[in-house]
């Protein structure tokens, strides 16, 4: 009796061990694949970015120095320059180019936010029937290509355009306004392009809300308007930042509206990128100026996270 109950003990224990192997073995593979791809396609192609930064331009294949070079003896020999750098924030040119950018982004963000936090709370409160359809049109746009939307609005803003033509008709001008070209153009194909980046964060924030917070607000005497400052927004800050940093971080470094519905004047940071990595073939300022954005990106993110965490 003794020796089947020791028995069954060791196998039971044995099979619990297999088991407890398969289970790492598979949290394992499903931890390693991730990891591997954040390495082959994110890590590797910044670091090599990083790299060809404090090279020097020149003419030839690549189109830049390089930096690591192998002496005798195995010795290493490293030439980095701080050219590009110093460049990037001395040169007129490109800190224009980054204040503008930084000017669009930042005004592009707040008119998402004034937009799409209404639209987001209007379709978190309507029948539950009607939010798939509103959701769906919301999403409408992405269904078509970027520049077709772009086109559009450049056919809308056009002197000959239905904008023009309906404020002349209606008496509120008395001849056309040159719309393409002008900063409110960016800002408006940039605010209609990233708009649903903006609303989907905060309605998912909004449906996850227990409405027995708002209840216990209406039951304490609290009005609507003070219940929706009070209760709502603070409930929905999370959706509001993540929404932000996504508007933010996809407008800063956008190049086609600009390109299509900016000036020759309205110079911003894709434009700048764009003629130095394919005009000028400035492969190592290029690099240099996308780390620069990189940082922009970066630190008011890891700001506003550590307020939070405070």
């Amino acid at each position: 009796m003794k020796l089947k109950t020791l028995s069954s003990i060791f196998l039971g224990s044995k099979k619990k061990l297999v088991e407890l192997a398969q289970h790492n073995n598979s949290k394992f593979w499903l931890e390693i694949v991730p990891l591997l791809w954040i390495i082959t396609f994110f890590i590797l192609p910044l670091l090599t970015v990083f790299k060809i930064s404090f090279a020097e331009s020149v003419f030839g294949i690549p189109p830049f120095t390089e930096i690591f070079t192998v002496m005798k003896n195995y010795m290493f020999e490293i030439k980095l320059s701080l050219k590009n750098y110093i460049t990037m924030f001395r040169d007129p040119y490109y800190v224009t180019a980054f204040i503008n950018s930084l000017y669009l982004s930042v005004v592009s963000t707040i008119l998402c936010f004034l937009i799409g936090f209404p639209m987001a709370y209007g379709i978190h409160r309507v029948r539950d029937r009607l939010k798939t359809i509103f959701l769906l049109l919301v999403s409408l746009s992405f269904w078509t290509s970027f520049l077709i939307r772009i086109y559009s609005w450049m056919s809308l803003l056009s002197v000959n355009g239905m904008i023009n033509t309906a404020l002349i008709k209606l008496g509120i001008i008395s001849s056309p306004i040159q719309f393409i070209g002008t900063y409110f153009a960016v800002a408006l194909g940039l605010v209609f392009c990233y708009l649903p980046f903006m609303i989907f964060p905060i309605y998912a924030v909004l449906e996850k809300v227990d409405k027995s917070y708002i209840e216990s607000a209406y039951d304490l005497g609290c009005r609507p308007t003070k219940t929706f400052w009070r209760i709502t927004v603070p409930l929905a800050k999370s959706g509001i930042i993540s929404g932000s940093v996504l508007v933010f971080s996809a407008t800063i470094g956008e190049f086609v509206v600009p390109e299509l519905m900016g000036g020759a004047d309205s110079i911003t940071f894709g434009r700048v990128l764009w003629n130095e990595f394919f005009t000028n073939l400035d492969w190592s300022m290029s690099c240099a100026l996308s780390i620069g954005m990189m940082l922009i990106i970066t630190i008011p993110i890891f700001m506003v996270r550590k307020s939070e965490i405070i």
